[in-house]
């Protein structure tokens, strides 16, 4: 009992403190979506090369994070995370400073290695300063830093870059990730597995990486996170495009309708399907997945009807992308808490690592990428049926709106995938609490 309360001593704080990092996260990397169109027509490239811009982030950001994924299970946590914002706050400074395509790269590649540590140390730590019973919640107010980051990078970017150029949005972002790698210093570093009920002492396996696979909810929900960042990275990199294209909105009008239907109401889903999924939970040991596979059943629909809606028809789309959103992104909240409760404790860093190597570099380094390649595909396609032989911007509306009917094909699959995995959770979750019950580890 003394270690349990041990365990929860600043964890109200630790969560703030991640919760902010975790929302400048995905504000610088939500940056490169947000400002989009300046840097295509200044630079002048396709959809497939914007696109291509981020895949290059995920797919470093991926490989990095399993060796940062088992050095989160192995060294200080919060250390490891106040290096790693630093480093990834002056990299988005540096992006601000390119005068090329190769130098952007460049700079995103930095910004991966910089950010791959985030989650799976922040979240190893939720997990020691959080009981079981309270832990969806917990992991819902850190992943309220995704769509919060989203609103702010989407409402912000517009506002700064219609008066100062985009250029200074990237600056500006860099002050407030220097002040936070201070704080995440002053986090305590809590006990490994001190609030687990029954919590094996014996040694970890000497392969982390067999243990956690050796799960078949794992593998459940790996496919998942495919097939939902593949779906979140396209809308978050190509609303703002789309609007400004396809609904003939400004750079600033498109950053504030955005904001909303893509990222602040999101944090209703997160929140409200915490809450439920923690009650839902206490009953029904796999209902953190059951609800996540409702939510994304239900989002297929509302992405298929919200892209379907004709030019101009600003308010229906809106409406329409606001539900879709909010529902996915219970996602985070739910499937988070899952993973939790299948893997034991030291393996936890680890186990985020690998969950997010595999639908990172299968589905958001695809998700940007592949929809441009769509994107022009189809504007080419376009341009032809009109007999033209100049592409324009009204073809490459045309495309980019076509292409993102593949995000209601990927919501139901991904429904499918969380329903399978319900199915094995139990018997996972049974699995590790089997363990010999022994004296939790210190320190």
């Amino acid at each position: 009992m003394v270690e349990r309360i041990k365990a929860v001593s600043g964890a109200n704080f630790a969560l703030m403190v991640l919760f902010a990092i975790n929302l400048l996260n995905f504000f610088d990397r939500q940056l490169l979506g947000s400002l989009g169109e300046p840097i295509r027509k200044e630079f002048h490239l396709s959809d497939t090369a914007l696109g291509l811009l981020t895949t290059v982030f995920v797919i470093l950001y991926a490989l990095v994070g399993l060796p940062l994924g088992r050095l989160s299970d192995t060294w200080r946590r919060t250390r490891l995370i106040a290096a790693s914002i630093a480093v990834w706050s002056l990299l988005t400074a540096a992006t601000g400073l390119a005068q090329n395509y190769t130098q952007i790269i460049i700079t995103r590649l930095g910004l991966g290695l910089g950010e791959a540590s985030c989650a799976p140390a922040g979240q190893s730590l939720i997990g020691d300063f959080f009981p079981p019973e309270r832990r969806t919640f917990a992991m819902a107010v850190f992943m309220l830093g995704l769509p919060m980051g989203v609103f702010a990078a989407n409402a912000s970017a517009g506002l700064i870059a219609t008066h100062f150029g985009w250029r200074a949005v990237f600056y500006v972002a860099c002050i407030p990730g220097l002040i936070f790698a201070l704080l995440a210093l002053r986090i305590r570093e809590p006990a490994r597995g001190g609030l687990e009920e029954r919590f094996s002492m014996a040694a970890v396996p000497a392969s982390g990486v067999a243990a956690v696979l050796s799960l078949p909810t794992m593998w459940w929900i790996i496919l998942s996170g495919i097939f939902h960042t593949f779906n979140m990275f396209a809308i978050n990199y190509f609303n703002m495009p789309l609007l400004q294209r396809y609904h003939h909105m400004s750079l600033s009008a498109a950053g504030s309708a955005s904001s909303i239907a893509v990222g602040a109401l999101g944090a209703v889903g997160l929140l409200a399907g915490g809450l439920v999924a923690d009650r839902m939970s206490a009953r029904r040991r796999n209902a953190r997945l059951v609800l996540a596979a409702l939510c994304m059943t239900l989002a297929a629909p509302c992405l298929f009807f919200a892209i379907n809606q004709p030019p101009g028809a600003i308010a229906a789309y809106l409406v329409l992308m606001t539900l879709a959103t909010m529902t996915m992104y219970v996602y985070y909240a739910t499937v988070y808490a899952a993973i939790q409760d299948v893997v034991e404790p030291r393996l936890r860093g680890i186990a985020v690592a690998l969950y997010f190597c595999g639908m990172y570099v299968f589905g958001a380094a695809l998700g940007p990428v592949v929809t441009g390649m769509l994107s022009d595909h189809f504007a080419q396609r376009a341009m032809l049926a009109a007999g033209a032989v100049e592409m324009n911007e009204a073809f490459k509306a045309t495309g980019l709106h076509d292409a993102m009917y593949v995000t209601p094909v990927l919501a139901a699959a991904a429904a499918l995938v969380l329903f399978a995995g319900s199915r094995t959770l139990a018997k996972d979750a049974r699995k590790r609490q089997m363990m010999p019950s022994l004296v939790p580890e210190a320190g």
